[in-house]
């Protein structure tokens, strides 16, 4: 089989579309060497790190007609590779379908709240006409939670659409933190959905009575109002993979109070740190961490279990526990061996 897919979330320097397109392609390449995986954008993207021989690299628009990429560009480029599927890592497919496709549909929030997506335009317009009107094969999506929301809001056939989850990167295990004061930590992009007001409010609270930190990492994006800064309050920006793993080892807990999520991959990597995580109520998120998590579904619930690890640290360690076991029961490998099987699907539907 010979599988192209789309590469464009690699053009972000960080975030759970960039992690699910890297590392997704990775452990198809190596689960399937008997396949060629390409990767394809109409930009400019960087290579994954360790590409196996089979995980290759495909072009772009080579001419101006083909800048017109997802109607006419990425058509001519699939048939030069000679791919017999098309995999959308990020909303989207092919307008023309001359062959199968699958689309990954992260979640539901471009349909959610306008004010959490800013820039979301394109999407908001484009998918549901390509769901619509069965462009798409087969429709993946990281959670049962997103895939329920799916079949109901854009009217699909449960059939058509599967739910596949993630997995965090290996890099992400428990390793030693260099000594550093007590700090509770979010990481992931700084984006309106995430819900960081609240996550500082509750920290506050907790600042007032105990002299713990909030470090906050990730890239923030354009539409993030800038934050101020205030003693005890760390916004470290982008870090390394590695850097990171420290960061969740060391953490009093990895706060993720999120108002809506589609898998929530930070969640699952502080897990796999052995990290005490508290998080949301949102439905995906406790699907993922299922009984491994501290849950607060109120501003006063954050500042409570915020409070309580912060009066007393040893309360975490049993969380510790829980997380690393649940984070056991996912890999990247058993997500491309699930993609793999949609794959065949998509062919079997497609002809």
């Amino acid at each position: 089989m010979r599988v192209a897919i789309d590469a464009t979330p690699l053009t972000l320097s960080s975030g759970g579309l960039r992690r699910y397109t890297q590392e997704l392609s990775l452990a198809l390449a190596r689960s399937f060497p008997e396949d060629e995986f390409f990767l394809v954008s109409d930009q400019p993207f960087a290579d994954p790190p360790g590409s196996p021989v089979n995980l290759l690299r495909g072009g772009g628009p080579r001419y101006a007609a083909e800048r017109r990429w997802w109607l006419w560009g990425l058509d001519r480029e699939l048939q030069r590779l000679g791919a017999g599927l098309f995999h959308g890592t990020d909303f989207a497919v092919p307008y023309v379908p001359r062959r199968p496709s699958v689309m990954t549909l992260h979640d539901l929030s471009p349909w959610m709240d306008t004010a959490w997506h800013s820039d979301a335009d394109r999407v908001r317009k484009r998918t549901p006409l390509l769901i619509g009107l069965g462009l798409a094969t087969m429709i993946v999506t990281p959670s049962e939670a997103v895939r329920k929301q799916a079949i109901e809001r854009f009217r699909i056939h449960p059939n058509r659409i599967l739910a596949v989850p993630h997995a965090a990167s290996a890099v992400f295990r428990p390793v030693a933190p260099p000594h550093a004061p007590p700090y509770f930590l979010y990481a992931g992009t700084l984006e309106p959905r995430k819900n960081l007001h609240g996550l500082i409010s509750a920290w506050r609270e907790v600042r007032r009575r105990h002299a713990v930190d909030l470090v906050l990492v990730g890239r923030q994006r354009s539409d993030f109002a800038q934050l101020s800064g205030e003693p005890g309050l760390q916004i470290l920006g982008e870090v390394s993979d590695q850097r990171l793993a420290e960061l969740l080892s060391g953490a009093l807990a990895f706060v993720y109070p999120s108002f809506y999520e589609g898998f929530g991959l930070p969640v699952l990597e502080a897990m796999q740190c052995g990290a005490c995580v508290i998080t949301s109520r949102d439905p995906a998120i406790s699907e993922v961490a299922a009984s491994a998590a501290i849950q607060a579904g109120s501003p006063a619930e954050l500042a409570r279990a915020m409070l309580a690890i912060a009066a007393h640290p040893e309360q975490a360690q049993p969380w510790r526990e829980r997380a690393l076991v649940r984070a056991a029961d996912f890999s990247w490998s058993h997500t491309a061996r699930l993609t793999h099987e949609v794959y065949g699907e998509a062919c079997r539907r497609f002809s």
